[in-house]
């Protein structure tokens, strides 16, 4: 073995380790992609020994320009991952002590990997909640964009998947706006947790350096510290949580995505979804798949299995650390991962979504979308609301009988039903009246819909 593939951590041992026991342990594969969070933790934790006297301003400023060169290495692809050395940890202070020598052994003074590790990990999973962040509100002011220029678009609404009462296509993405907009809340509350430092922990008793955590803190921009040693480096319900926002909002993506899928049928052909987010088929030439969200209903499931694999992995583990988590890091990956590329494709799908607004007006002319409107135009009149829902019970299996709508009863027709019933009914039986009565705060009314797309704009303003 090479001085440089010789493990920092191998003192103790008597015998080296297994060839295969070595590959199986290492974490180094995957974890890597952490880079960037050890180096600047290390830079952190290397400028707060220099001020805490462990370190000379010379020894640091030695650290940080042999860190710096690492990081550039990495970047650029030079660097050599080794397994021998574990984890992306041990690696990064190899080199550092191949680079600048027996300084370079200084820098884990005062900290364990226990601690790095818990530090690294959540240094990556803020960096990573931006760029979610920002999908998450492209999508949203996707969805706003739709909701004002279908803000007058009548579609038939369901429940049971059944014709219920008439909706505005407007008023139904504001819908799914609402669900991202918890969403984003769930998001920026779990960051506040997210946001604490492990650093200063050790193994998991503290250290017997004079360190400054609130120093090193700041330095990384943490909000506080965590104020247990043994909590620090243990815990991960930071991550956790993650997984539960992210699921939350995949199962909103997947409720969406199956709509989308339905609607773009040719028994509802509701929606065209662009052909640059769906595929052909191998073997019938007239097909267009909607993959895309199709996929993203199926993405849900690996989000809930990274959700229900770190609670499971937690869930007997005594304190403080141990080897268990170290699979606790592809799931957080994978649901990262998932996430970014599932709102993205929805925000790009979203922007040129073609809504086929006739198709869903004579949709929602089936079905007697109107029938609650009769029934409340009956109560306004003074008739009993358990009597105004036989009376228009009895309208429409008339009007299913004679196959017509019931907007296209003649008033004679109603009338043997209801003498209440008279010329001005026609008003609340069209769709375009059934809608525009919901003009009350969260009702379906085009004026409505158009206020509450001005106050989302403007919420989202301030984001």
């Amino acid at each position: 073995m090479s001085a440089s593939d010789k493990k920092l951590s191998s003192a103790r041992l008597t015998q080296p380790t297994n060839k295969f026991v070595e590959e199986f342990t290492a974490s180094v594969m995957f974890d890597q992609r952490m880079y960037r969070q050890d180096i600047q933790g290390s830079i952190a934790h290397a400028t707060m020994l220099a001020k805490i006297g462990v370190l000379t301003e010379d020894e640091r400023d030695q650290i940080i320009s042999g860190l710096q060169q690492i990081e550039t290495e990495i970047d650029n692809g030079e660097f050599t991952w080794s397994i021998a050395q574990e984890d992306v940890h041990m690696n990064i202070e190899a080199r550092l002590i191949k680079l600048i020598g027996e300084t370079g052994k200084k820098l884990h003074t005062g900290r364990s990997r226990n601690d790095q590790v818990a530090t690294d990990i959540r240094l990556y999973l803020r960096d990573m909640m931006q760029p979610i962040r920002s999908e998450l509100l492209r999508l949203k002011s996707a969805l706003l964009d739709v909701a004002e220029r279908e803000a007058e678009t009548i579609l038939p609404g369901f429940t049971h998947l059944q014709t219920a009462q008439p909706v505005t296509f407007g008023h139904h993405m504001l819908a799914w706006y609402e669900m991202l907009r918890r969403d984003l809340e769930r998001l920026d509350d779990c960051a506040k947790r997210v946001n604490s430092m492990p650093l200063g922990a050790a193994a998991l008793a503290g250290t017997t350096f004079p360190i400054d955590r609130e120093y090193t803190a700041e330095l990384l921009g943490f909000d506080r510290v965590c104020r247990n040693s043994l909590d620090a480096v243990s815990d991960r319900d930071f991550a956790i949580e993650f997984n539960s926002f992210a699921s939350l909002l995949m199962m909103h993506l997947s409720r969406f995505s199956e709509e989308l899928i339905i609607w773009s049928s040719a028994q509802f052909d509701f929606v065209d979804l662009g052909d640059a987010f769906c595929t052909g088929s191998s073997i019938m030439p007239q097909k267009k798949n909607p993959d895309v969200p199709e996929l993203i209903r199926g993405k849900t499931s690996r989000v809930y299995g990274n959700l229900f694999n770190l609670l499971t992995l937690m869930k007997n583990q005594p304190l403080a650390y141990n080897k268990d988590n170290q699979e606790d890091k592809e799931p957080i990956f994978d649901t990262i991962d998932t996430l970014l590329g599932s709102l993205r494709v929805y925000a790009d799908m979203m922007a040129v979504i073609t809504v086929k607004k006739t198709n869903m007006r004579q949709a929602a002319l089936k079905g007697y979308a109107t029938a609650t409107d009769l029934a409340d135009y009956l109560v306004r009149k003074g008739v009993a609301f358990r009597d105004a829902h036989e009376v228009v019970g009895l309208s429409v299996a008339y009007a299913i009988k004679h196959e017509k709508d019931l907007s296209l009863l003649e008033l004679s027709e109603l009338q043997q039903f209801s003498d209440q019933i008279e010329e001005d009914v026609s008003e609340v039986l069209s769709l375009e009246g059934s809608v525009a009565a919901r003009n009350h705060l969260g009702g379906t009314a085009p004026e409505q819909v158009k206020k509450a797309i001005q106050q989302a704009r403007l919420d989202m303003s301030s984001l």
